[in-house]
């Protein structure tokens, strides 16, 4: 797929943040300080939402340090591919998961994705869609990107940290303007309802739950 586009210039301000050394911190900072103190929505929540949607063919969106999908439940003998636009992300997920053998691939979600595969059961898109370039109502087209990669009754699913609409305590409102002013994050307009019009867009059924600044969601046809 074409990755030099305008479109994958901006997304990358959100994925280059994430060096060897910052990925080092990832999980006690992110997933253990800030999802507890400053998001208000413990890292748990988001397990819990790999162990009831990740199936037997998966495909993981903005890896992170392939945290969740450690400790998740897969089904016996997974086939897992990984999809980001950093590869110090895909190379730190991908060691840590070396005992399922995933797949990497470097790309860009918000345009087409062509991966050499597709009829995945589950793809995952947890803590991406607030690192990407515009509002929801833009990046919405990640989910229409991803739907030719699903197959029928297959599920997609994650989590976002929402701009409008929700309570940020002194923490958050520090954050979210330091991390959206180095372009770490694009979501201060980011809303649940222009969320949910996205997914209801691209797809025919779909949940939402919001704890504290975060909104979980699944989705499918």
């Amino acid at each position: 797929m074409p990755i030099d586009s305008g479109r994958h210039q901006d997304a990358s301000k959100g994925a280059a943040v994430y060096t060897p050394a910052a990925l080092a911190v990832y999980d006690l900072f992110v997933l253990g300080f800030s999802n507890s103190f400053v998001w208000n929505c413990p890292s748990r929540l988001m397990l819990d939402l790999y162990d009831r949607h990740v199936s037997s063919k998966h495909l993981d969106i903005g890896v992170g340090t392939g945290y969740f999908m450690d400790r998740c439940r897969f089904p016996a003998s997974p086939t897992i591919a990984l999809l980001d636009l950093n590869p110090n992300s895909l190379a730190k997920a991908a060691a840590r998961l070396r005992r399922y053998a995933p797949t990497c691939h470097v790309g860009n979600v918000l345009e087409p994705v062509d991966i050499g595969s597709a009829g995945f059961g589950s793809i995952a898109l947890n803590y991406l869609l607030h690192c990407l370039p515009g509002d929801l109502k833009s990046k919405s087209i990640v989910f229409q990107n991803m739907k030719p990669l699903l197959k029928d009754g297959g599920v997609i699913f994650g989590a976002t940290i929402l701009g409008r609409g929700v309570q940020h305590n002194f923490m958050a409102k520090k954050l979210m303007r330091a991390y959206n002013a180095r372009g770490i994050f694009n979501n201060l307009d980011d809303s649940q309802e222009d969320l949910e019009a996205g997914l209801r867009a691209n797809f025919n059924q779909c949940t939402i739950g919001v704890r504290g600044c975060v909104a979980l969601f699944h989705a499918k046809n």
